[in-house]
């Protein structure tokens, strides 16, 4: 198990099987819209799930008794550590109150502030300076790469429970091929942010009511070197939010209409998805999910597309959106 694991190219595909089938033939339910969600009910009607993640797994859920009944099957099969309360998993810190459950990166941030010596820096109010725009060739000298990739690929990790880093970290992403000085003092500034924001996190409340929201946006024509606009959409339910993205488009706006029109056909996937996997967890969105915009071309467009010299370019993926509204 530990070759599979560790030591071959199948390994995760290899222990997946292993642990699927070991799910499928004790009762549980895979996903269909994330395959390493795992559900299964008892006769009163009550929900257990398992998250699982290589070879990480979270359960829970309100049927007490088929929780320990599979945590007593699988140590008999694997073995395993029950490591009680969810209190840390891979990176995320989960802190738990009456009616409350805060999760953070807290100590992740500090090893990263510590790794790149900015554990003692000034800190900044904002990831990135107001309006700044970044090129890759902006007339500032070229400098090494190296630890610029690994900065990247440690906020990229942090924005797993910090959505206010996510435009930062996206823009920074776009520069790991060539590195230059106004990339890196850019990426210190985040590191500054971080600093003075290290034990951020996302707090989620107890409520009776669990509706799904959303809103998207972007910025037109973003990128300097291809001018092509950034998606950013977050959904909440409850209190806190619990997905988000900001992402570089793949084609060309030729209007902030248009750009802010990718947006809300990202952020309608994303809730079309979102609703399937609440179903799945037994909390069903019965009432249609609300996506806010603020480009009134744009929502109109969406409810009725008007095809004329100004819209007829426009990608036919893109107009799902007016299918999924009515």
């Amino acid at each position: 198990m530990k070759k599979a694991l560790y030591g071959l190219k199948q390994a995760p595909r290899s222990w997946y099987e292993n642990v699927d089938s070991f799910f499928i033939e004790h009762g549980f339910h895979r996903s269909l819209n994330d395959p390493n969600l795992y559900t299964k009910y008892n006769n009163q009607g009550q929900i257990i799930l398992i998250s699982l993640y290589v070879d990480d797994m979270i359960i829970t859920g309100n049927a007490d008794d088929l929780i320990r009944g599979i945590k007593r099957l699988m140590a008999q099969v694997f073995e395993m550590k029950n490591l009680g309360s969810l209190h840390y998993c891979l990176g995320l810190e989960v802190f738990r109150d009456t009616g409350q459950t805060f999760l953070t990166q807290g100590k992740y941030a500090r090893n990263l502030l510590e790794k790149f010596g900015m554990d003692r820096c000034r800190s900044a109010t904002t990831p990135l300076q107001q309006n700044l725009k970044l090129s890759s060739d902006d007339g500032t000298k070229e400098v090494d790469a190296t630890m610029y990739r690994q900065l990247v690929g440690s906020l990229i990790y942090l924005t797993t429970t910090r959505p206010d880093l996510a435009y930062s970290v996206s823009v920074l992403s776009q520069f790991m091929s060539k590195l230059l000085e106004s990339h890196w003092i850019a990426a210190k500034g985040v590191l500054r942010y971080l600093c003075g924001t290290v034990n951020y996190g996302i707090l989620y409340t107890d409520v009776s009511d669990v509706t799904l929201a959303g809103f998207s946006d972007s910025n037109w024509a973003g990128n300097l070197d291809d001018q092509r606009s950034i998606t950013g959409y977050a959904f909440n339910i409850g209190s806190g939010v619990i997905a988000w993205s900001s992402k570089k488009q793949s084609v060309v706006a030729l209007s902030s209409c248009e750009a802010e029109y990718q947006a809300l056909c990202a952020a309608t996937c994303e809730a079309i998805w979102l609703r399937r996997l609440l179903k799945d967890a037994e909390k069903e969105q019965k009432n249609p999910t609300s996506i806010k915009s603020d480009n009134q071309s744009t929502i109109k467009l969406a409810y009725n597309p008007v095809f004329h010299k100004n819209t007829k370019h426009i990608d036919t993926q893109c107009h799902f959106v007016k299918e999924k509204i009515q």
